[in-house]
């Protein structure tokens, strides 16, 4: 059962470039205007339970084991649509706002793909 599911509604214009810092930025419909060309946005959903090491991260098919959760990875998904998520293996969260998962690599993501933490 998913704890976080929603559904990438746009695309910035350069939302690839944080792909070479192995980073995807997600952030709600209303990301601020000097944020939103960096960010997948998403449809607005809140989480149903805590987010934890050894959830699976995925989008569409594409799975990932989350290895560190930063503080306020909930809060920020549940008031804002947003997190940074980083594949790079971290076992400690350097930053709050930051989901940490397995070094694979990244996603391909596109409009209508299915984000899903369970």
């Amino acid at each position: 059962m998913s704890v976080f599911e929603t559904t990438v509604t746009g695309i910035g214009k350069e939302a690839e470039l944080f792909k070479t810092e192995k980073m995807v930025i997600l952030f709600g419909e209303n990301a601020p205007e000097s944020l939103a060309d960096y960010c997948y946005n998403i449809e607005m959903k809140r989480a149903t339970a805590e987010i934890k090491t050894g959830m699976i991260l995925s989008f569409d098919d594409v799975l990932y084991s989350i290895t560190a959760v930063g503080d306020v990875v909930r809060k920020n998904l549940d008031d804002l649509g947003h997190i940074t998520i980083k594949f790079d293996g971290s076992n400690s969260p350097e930053l709050p706002g930051t989901l940490y998962v397995e070094a694979k690599e990244l996603p391909a993501i596109v409009e209508g793909t299915k984000v899903k933490i369970k």
